[in-house]
């Protein structure tokens, strides 16, 4: 086995691959956030349609991007389900009592937020890039396809709840890639969990303004 293959199959190699996956998707969700915000600026939807025209009319930006993604995406899942696999067999007997003292709630329930994100993308992409579950879609009006596809409340508190469980698995990987690549010290670590927990409500609140504006009103 050659030491690129080595290093995978490690506890550490899967965690750093783990750590490295997860800044490119926050990279990407920060972006996104950035480019969904444009919405609320008052021009009749002029800033972000040409935000999708844009990168429409680069294939090499688009389809760069969304097969860094894929293979981020496959990497994150695929190492996180090989890491907790190998948790279980460490330890094949579950403990008969069980207190959460270190555990955050965030972090107990990585394992499920992550395949409910991977399916609320699903939906997402359905939703608004392709229109299979968009009831009145229309190929690069971003404007109005998001205002038509918030006001459904169903798809509205779908979006919602995934930013909630997106802001917590935000929270938990935002300070424990740190420790993943080897960047942990009992004074730092406080400070890296604040800043993480500040980062993901900040995330959380910018996504869900989207929906919260729609309904109000106050974007039309």
């Amino acid at each position: 086995m050659s030491w690129l293959g080595r290093l995978y199959d490690s506890t550490i190699g899967k965690k750093a691959i783990m750590a490295v996956t997860g800044v490119i998707l926050f990279a990407f969700i920060i972006g996104h956030l950035a480019g969904n915000l444009q919405i609320l600026i008052p021009d009749g939807g002029a800033r972000i349609d040409a935000y999708g025209r844009f990168l429409h009319e680069s294939p090499v930006l688009l389809w760069g991007s969304r097969l860094v993604l894929l293979a981020s995406v496959f990497l994150h899942i695929l190492t996180s389900v090989q890491l907790a696999l190998r948790n279980r067999r460490a330890r094949p007997q579950p403990y008969e009592f069980r207190e959460w003292r270190e555990a955050s709630y965030a972090s107990r329930t990585m394992m499920i937020s992550g395949p409910l994100i991977a399916l609320f993308v699903v939906y997402h992409l359905g939703h608004f890039t392709t229109g299979h579950f968009h009831g009145s879609f229309e190929p690069l009006k971003v404007h109005d396809n998001m205002i038509s596809g918030l006001q459904v409340w169903w798809a509205s508190a779908a979006y919602v709840a995934a930013m909630i469980l997106l802001g917590t698995h935000v929270y938990h990987g935002g300070w424990s890639l740190f420790q993943s690549l080897g960047i942990s010290h009992p004074r730092y670590t406080p400070l890296l969990k604040k800043g993480a927990a500040v980062v993901a409500v900040l995330i959380t609140l910018g996504y869900v303004l989207i929906p919260a504006t729609i309904w109000m009103g106050l974007v039309r």
